[in-house]
């Protein structure tokens, strides 16, 4: 049987201008791209893992650019930082990139706890070649998940809670694997939740943790050279997930899942939630503030910082939690955190199902979410905050990641089948180089 096709979008609206100029033209760029959306096939379905579908895809844009460019205008020129006018129809030469990411390989599942069934790594996407390579690939006791680059071209990884390993794989292949298992070498008596975070010196890496006896959440400071660790914080909560610094390197903040859960890392159902947003200081281990929404059955999963924004702000991925599916349909998708206030934002979610697997920041202060059980990657931006454009359609769609460089900002979506990158007025899919499952997230490195 056919795995569901893989659609992608190739227009968007305006997203970044002057704010004066965003309120003149956001009426007519609509429309626009509401006229384009309807005369042009610009939806195509692919079966993915085939190279005739990329070729296809590039084929597809060349012979609809120059038709759909004035739909997009203000976006090209904004995203690619020249005048659209200067954009041509012909794609332009992209550079290899290599991404850290988890997997399992094959089609058959396993259980999360599987000794031979994981993978982590680094792969090499030659988008101009058209193909993934993998250039290390390391076998791991048990399921990853947060990956984590180290600043010199290598990577942390942790297991999936509840985890008991984490490990360093330096850039250079020559140098062995680093690792540490907390039960056995530190004998603690705290799990791992699957995220790590580095400071900007790279002298220290935080866990999220939780406590075998009781589930208590816990952030743990560890010595990055050694990934020993040296501070342990319990929380006012439990189901520890992400952490990401504030606007300095003094405060973290952390995603507070809130989902009481067994030492197996099980849901267990029934109990309250009480998810939250808070803000830790790391010289004391203090908790200094603490943010809730108004709904305990969103859990707050998974953080982004905006980037060319006016006003920088943290998205927060949302996943409910509701017991009657009909209220996890319409759940909202996205939080927002200004520094002061945490909030809904306030754009429909029709049949997402509730649930945003990853979030990245996109371009002029934008979020790119994914709606992972409905198979889009979603964008979000301050200038249109009641509206979720459909950048994609992939079947699993669940990692994400963004850059920015001289040719405009880029946007990577990782789903069960390969990749596929936005940028500017270019879109471009690869399969994964083997049969596999990827896990939650990747990272760029």
């Amino acid at each position: 049987m056919a795995s569901p096709p893989l659609r992608l979008w190739a227009w968007a609206r305006s997203i970044r201008a002057p704010s004066g100029a965003v309120l003149r033209q956001r009426k007519t760029l609509r429309s626009q791209a509401a006229r384009a959306r309807a005369s042009l096939p610009i939806v195509q379905r692919f079966d993915f893992p085939t190279p005739l579908d990329v070729a296809m895809l590039s084929q597809l844009n060349r012979r609809h650019s120059l038709r759909w460019m004035a739909a997009m205008g203000a976006w090209t020129a904004l995203m690619s930082a020249r005048p659209a006018s200067a954009a041509t129809a012909n794609a332009q030469p992209w550079a290899a990139q290599h991404i850290a990411m988890a997997w399992r390989p094959g089609a058959a599942p396993a259980e999360d706890n599987d000794p031979t069934a994981f993978r982590i790594g680094v792969l090499q996407l030659d988008w101009d070649g058209q193909r993934a390579d993998w250039r290390r690939t390391h076998q791991v006791p048990s399921r990853p998940h947060g990956l984590t680059p180290d600043g010199e071209g290598g990577f942390y990884a942790v297991a999936a809670r509840p985890g008991d390993w984490l490990v360093h794989v330096a850039a250079d292949p020559s140098r062995p694997l680093r690792w540490l298992r907390p039960g056995r070498d530190e004998s603690s008596t705290r799990t791992l939740n699957g995220h790590l975070l580095l400071s900007n010196d790279k002298r220290w890496l935080y866990s999220s943790e939780t406590a075998r006896t009781g589930g208590a959440a816990w952030v743990v400071q560890r010595d990055a050279s050694t990934l020993r660790a040296e501070s342990a914080w319990r929380l006012p909560g439990v189901d520890a997930h992400q952490m990401l610094f504030d606007t300095d390197d003094k405060h973290i903040l952390i995603a507070l899942g809130g989902v009481p859960r067994d030492e197996r890392g099980r849901k267990l159902p029934g109990r309250p939630m009480e998810p939250a947003l808070l803000r830790l200081d790391t010289a004391t281990g203090a908790i200094t503030r603490r943010w809730a929404l108004g709904d305990p059955r969103l859990s707050v999963r998974h953080m982004a910082w905006s980037v060319d924004a006016d006003q920088p702000l943290l998205g927060i991925a949302l996943q409910a939690q509701h017991d009657e599916r009909h209220e996890r349909r319409s759940a909202p998708l996205l939080a927002l955190w200004n520094g002061e206030t945490l909030s809904i934002a306030p754009c429909p979610t029709p049949d997402y199902e509730g649930y945003a697997g990853d979030i990245c920041a996109g371009p002029g202060g934008s979020f790119l979410l994914s709606a992972q059980r409905s198979g889009r990657a979603l964008l979000w931006h301050p200038d249109a905050p009641d509206e979720l454009t459909t950048l994609g359609e992939l079947q699993e769609v669940c990692a994400l990641s963004s850059w920015r460089e001289a040719s405009g900002t880029g946007l990577l979506m990782g789903a069960g089948r390969g990749l596929a990158r936005w940028q500017a007025n270019q879109a471009r899919m690869l399969p994964w180089p083997e049969a596999l499952a990827p896990d939650n997230h990747f990272t760029l490195l």
